[in-house]
């Protein structure tokens, strides 16, 4: 099940604007740019935002996510419905026939077991066309980034048009490698409300991703730094292989 982060409406609702941002999606674009890919499956679009610029800039996009209240956000931004959302996971997706499909915001950490994983990257494979390709990104364990997230002890508070000022505060509640345990609690200060968040992420290595990726029919063609966040993640290019 995702986290309440993704699934309480109330955190939906505010999610993009603690989000901040987004200068990864423009590196997802030249992706799709240098693919040449016209259908992109988005696996865990969340609240839309790189769905919509796929859509915007030509391209046939599908979007999935299991989380409901992430999706309603997403349907908010696109009345005019020009992405597919599909409340769902990816072991049970519809006929496709994508040529690339994505995971941003290290959608990939959220699989914390091997056959989740494995499902998810079989269940990605059988919506690409042949030769199609899979593009993510997942943090470097190497960085440690934990450790800045615990040094991040001072609550960030946002102004949120039509909710009134929203206070968040993140607090890393147990570091076991591959995992790593997180709290985000919010304070809706209009009216006192308190919403509490947990999510554990897991931090695979290099070698371990491409392992996996090999083993449920991909080849990884190249390993990339993230242009917005050098030398903190790995991106992965890989097609699917048979």
């Amino acid at each position: 099940m995702p986290d309440p982060i993704f699934t309480h409406p109330l955190l939906a609702a505010v999610y993009d604007a603690f989000d901040g941002d987004r200068d990864d999606l423009a590196g997802y674009l030249a992706i799709a740019d240098e693919l040449g890919a016209e259908t992109v499956l988005d696996v865990g679009c969340g609240t839309g935002s790189l769905a919509i610029l796929l859509a915007r800039h030509g391209r046939s996009v599908v979007g999935v996510d299991p989380a409901e209240a992430s999706l309603q956000v997403a349907r908010g931004k696109d009345p005019a419905g020009t992405v597919r959302w599909i409340h769902g996971d990816c072991t049970a997706l519809p006929p496709v026939e994508a040529d690339l499909a994505t995971m941003t915001g290290n959608v990939a950490q959220v699989f914390l077991t091997d056959d989740d994983w494995a499902r998810t990257l079989r269940g990605i494979r059988a919506a690409l066309r042949p030769a199609g390709h899979l593009v993510f990104e997942t943090r470097r364990p190497e960085r440690r980034a934990w450790q800045e997230w615990a040094a991040t002890v001072d609550p960030v508070t946002l102004e949120i048009p039509g909710t009134g000022p929203v206070q968040r505060r993140l607090e890393v509640t147990e570091v076991g490698l591959p995992f790593v345990s997180f709290r985000y609690v919010y304070r809706f200060l209009a009216d006192g409300t308190v919403v509490t968040s947990d999510s554990t992420l897991r931090f695979r290595e290099r070698d371990e991703v491409a392992a996996s990726l090999a083993a449920n029919g991909y080849r990884v063609l190249d390993v990339r730094d993230a242009p917005d966040r050098p030398g903190r993640e790995f991106v992965f290019v890989a097609r699917r292989s048979r």
